[in-house]
């Protein structure tokens, strides 16, 4: 049996935020992480955030997810603010690492959330195998995380942050630690995954390319305190071929990306 989940209002925006801020107080003083962010997702986005290092794009992922609590200004996922939010189970984590607990088999892991919601055994097993599919995992579900690549135990993070059919995918710099090649072809399967399962997507990288390759639209942030540069809306087709990296439409996209972080360091 799988438990019941409260109904979610069909919003067209997702994630909305108003006027944002939110600062740290440490010993050393205040830091200040976001400055007057506002930004809308829509159902069905891919959002990459970009920019430097400690320019607040894995601090907002958090704000979403209720895991850090904005200073001022408003937030909503789902058009309720993020803690309801995460009691509905409104979105899956992934964070930078996999972070599978070794002495769990991968069906293991990706049944934990579930089990931990009530799901009965039928009802695991099922989902278990469905988003194993989904990540082309299937036949690891008795692996143990070390018997698979680091490619492959972040296709099971991501499985496991699919078990509960979340319409939102919020994800930490998933593929930051891969290689090229890995990451180029986890890149692909994502964006293969997305297009089967119309999940809404916001994706932290610092990588350009990659930004480019998967977005819809992509937010570029200043250095701290973080505030939004551009928002730049992908004119490339939603299919795309690796090799569509080297089309002059590819490049002009990277190419305002890569203006737009130049330009938020005028602000230092």
């Amino acid at each position: 049996m799988i438990p019941e989940r409260k109904p979610e209002i069909a919003h067209r925006t997702v994630i909305e935020a108003s006027k944002l801020n939110l600062t740290f107080q440490t010993g050393d003083g205040p830091v200040h992480a976001l400055k007057d962010v506002d930004l809308k997702v829509e159902k069905g986005d891919f959002v990459s955030f970009i920019g430097p290092s400690g320019c607040g794009k894995t601090t907002f992922l958090r704000v979403m997810a209720d895991l850090e609590q904005p200073t001022s200004g408003a937030i909503l996922v789902n058009g309720v603010l993020p803690e309801v939010a995460r009691k509905n189970r409104a979105y899956g984590y992934v964070f930078q690492a996999a972070g599978l607990y070794p002495w769990r088999t991968i069906g293991g892991n990706i049944r934990l959330p579930l089990e931990i919601m009530g799901y009965d055994r039928a009802a695991q097993a099922k989902k278990v195998a469905e988003v194993l599919e989904l990540v082309d995992l299937a036949g690891f579900e008795k692996k143990y995380p070390w018997q698979l690549s680091g490619g492959m135990q972040q296709r099971a993070s991501i499985a496991r942050a699919l078990a509960f059919e979340a319409q939102i995918l919020l994800m930490d710099e998933p593929f930051g630690a891969l290689d090229e090649i890995v990451r180029d072809h986890l890149n692909e399967q994502l964006l293969a995954l997305w297009a089967r399962t119309q999940k809404t997507i916001c994706f932290v990288t610092h990588s350009i390319p990659e930004a480019v390759y998967l977005s819809t639209r992509i937010v570029v942030m200043s250095p701290r305190p973080g505030r939004i540069t551009d928002v730049i809306e992908s004119t490339l087709p939603r299919e795309r071929p690796l090799g569509i990296r080297d089309s002059p439409e590819f490049l002009a996209i990277a190419h305002r990306v890569r203006d737009g972080l130049r330009a938020g360091h005028a602000y230092d």
